[in-house]
């Protein structure tokens, strides 16, 4: 009987909550009140939902998180600190953890709560030093359609004034590799 594995789970597999996606779903409008749901999905098919209130009317901002998790009905808050931009541009919005107090941008699920990320591992932090080669080696190969896809695009923009954009000549450099990468070469890397 096989054994069974023991890989950790990384930050990228767990549910997030992020400030940058609540201000471009425009939560984070001053004078505002909204309320909404998150959902998390898996192959087409949602798999876990949340409702969230953003309430930036108040002199403490905050975050108001409302789901259920192994039968229990959780409901929090989760506050909201500006510090001023060093840009002198506005605000950059943080959420104060509710488990630790730190400021932090992203919240990530764990035991029933978000929370400030804490200890975990970054998917490519456990990564086989074999994998890591293959992706360095031969990552080029296996974006290559994406780039082609990327380069298509109704709104990509190849030339600027008469010239080459910058994001079009890397591209370019990049599928030229995917190119001359031979097919044998690559079969047998995958096949070891």
């Amino acid at each position: 009987m096989a054994r069974i594995g023991t890989y950790p789970t990384t930050f990228e597999d767990r549910k997030s909550i992020s400030i940058s996606d609540l201000r471009k779903w425009e939560y984070l409008q001053p004078d505002s009140w909204r309320s909404g749901t998150l959902s998390w999905s898996r192959g087409g098919t949602v798999h876990s939902q949340i409702s969230i209130c953003v309430d930036m009317v108040t002199t403490g901002p905050y975050l108001e998180l409302s789901y259920n998790w192994q039968g229990q009905s959780i409901r929090y808050k989760v506050n909201l600190t500006a510090l001023t931009s060093n840009l002198g541009a506005g605000n950059v919005w943080y959420f104060i953890c509710p488990v630790t107090g730190n400021r932090c941008r992203k919240l990530y699920f764990k035991n029933g709560y978000f929370q400030y990320r804490g200890e975990g591992y970054y998917e490519k932090q456990i990564q086989s030093k074999y994998s890591r080669h293959l992706e360095k080696t031969y990552g080029v190969v296996f974006k290559a359609d994406k780039l082609r896809e990327q380069v298509y695009s109704r709104h990509f923009r190849k030339f600027y004034s008469g010239r080459v954009t910058k994001r079009y000549a890397q591209i370019l450099k990049q599928l030229k590799a995917a190119e001359n990468v031979s097919e044998k070469h690559l079969i047998s890397l995958l096949v070891k």
